[in-house]
This record gives C-alpha cells, structure tokens and sequence, in this order.
C-alpha cells in the first residue's frame, strides 16, 4: 500500500483521531510471524504530528470498513475511555447463509476462547466466557442469503461471526463458524460514531460496501446507496 492509498481511505480526520476505511484481508498489526500489516503505514497519516496514529481498537483481518486511530498519546486514552465506557456506537452489514429465527432480535451469549490440538483456537458460546451483546436486524433476502445490520455493544473476539452462527445463520466465507467456504468474509464495518466533543454531536464516518460484498448485498435488495 502506498502512502497516497492509505490516505486515500480516510472517511473522517480531525486533531483527535482518523476514521479510515480498513481493506478486507490485511491485518491491523503484524502478527508473531510478521508480514504485512495495516500498522506499518501509518506514518503515511502523520500530517505534521511528530509520530504516527495508534489504534484505538482493531478489526479482525478480514474484516473491512470502519477503523479508528488515536493522534497522539492522550487522545488514544480519550478515545480507549469510550470504548471502554460502551459509548462509540458500531454498525457492522454482514451476508449470511440462511436466515435469522426473527427480523430483529437480540443474542446474548457469552463467548470463551478455547485452543485446539492443532496449536490454533477458536471462539465457543459457554456460560463461563464473557458477556457478549448483539442486536441485529434484517435489511433484505436472496438466492438463499440473509443481510443483516448488527450493533454489537461489546467488543469479544469473533463476537458477530460466532452470534450469527448461533443463530443457525452463519456468515459467507466464515467456514470457521459453518459459514459456505469460497468467498472472502462478509462483515463490514459500516459505520461509526462516538460523542468525542461533550459540547458537540457524536462523530464518526460510514464506509462504502467493499467490492466483494455487492453481488450479495445486491442479491439481497442493497440498490448501491
């Protein structure tokens, strides 16, 4: 990625913080093995600060859209407050095989990290895990597929992909979780938002739908808009 591209990504840039639009595929931080990463860009969004943004929060690798990155030390603990707090508001778009039980609802599973044999690990509903929230609704139909809007108002690892699969409605190209193999993973981070200003309104930035998803969305009713 060169440093026209990332930049050409930004939704959103102020003195505090970047909302960038994260590509599907390509992790935020290197990870044991190295390789490439969103993280190692960064000093391409510097614009005249004397060090590079931080992350204020990650996305899985194959996860695209919202991403928000902190300025300068103080504001990345402003911003970890909020997050912290459960006050930035995140919407996700997913497409997933089947469909939901209802057109709207709320899962509310808890969620434990168990490792396998293999060395890897994978995310398990138990009563034992962490709390774990999502409200979802459905936004359309097709061939099959679902597209779902979910809030997630916590933040667990694989949280919607293995809530979406406890519904029986697993999310494409999530083979992980009993989602159709074949296709890049379906969840974007479509938008975000956060009172960052106490005497301003809420903040934040909507990504546009990534290439791989719109033959499915548009399957499922999405008209582009």
């Amino acid at each position: 990625m060169t440093p026209e591209q990332i930049q050409a990504r930004i939704l959103y840039r102020d003195g505090l913080m970047l909302i960038i639009d994260k590509p599907a595929g390509l992790p935020v931080h290197a990870g044991p093995g190295g390789g490439p990463n969103l993280e190692r860009h960064f000093d391409a969004l510097r614009y005249g600060f004397p060090k590079p943004p931080g992350l204020a929060h990650r996305l899985d690798r194959d996860t695209s859209g919202c991403l928000i990155l902190g300025r300068h030390a103080k504001a990345l603990r402003k911003l970890g407050k909020l997050f912290q707090e459960g006050r930035v508001d995140k919407t996700y778009w997913a497409v997933v095989a089947g469909s939901p039980p209802e057109e709207e609802g709320r899962i509310e599973l808890p969620l434990l990290k168990v490792s396998n044999k293999s060395g890897g690990w994978r995310i398990v509903t138990d009563p034992t895990g962490q709390t774990a929230l999502t409200t979802y609704r459905v936004r359309g139909r097709g061939n099959g597929m679902t597209w779902l809007e979910l809030n997630p108002h916590t933040g667990r690892t694989h949280q919607i992909r293995v809530h979406c699969a406890s519904l029986g409605c697993p999310l494409l190209g999530d083979p992980q979780y009993g989602g159709p193999a074949g296709k890049p993973l379906h969840l974007h981070s479509r938008a975000i938002s956060l009172p960052l200003y106490p005497a301003r309104e809420a903040v934040g930035a909507t990504a546009p739908v990534p290439d791989h998803m719109l033959a499915a969305l548009s399957a499922c009713g999405f008209d582009g808009v």
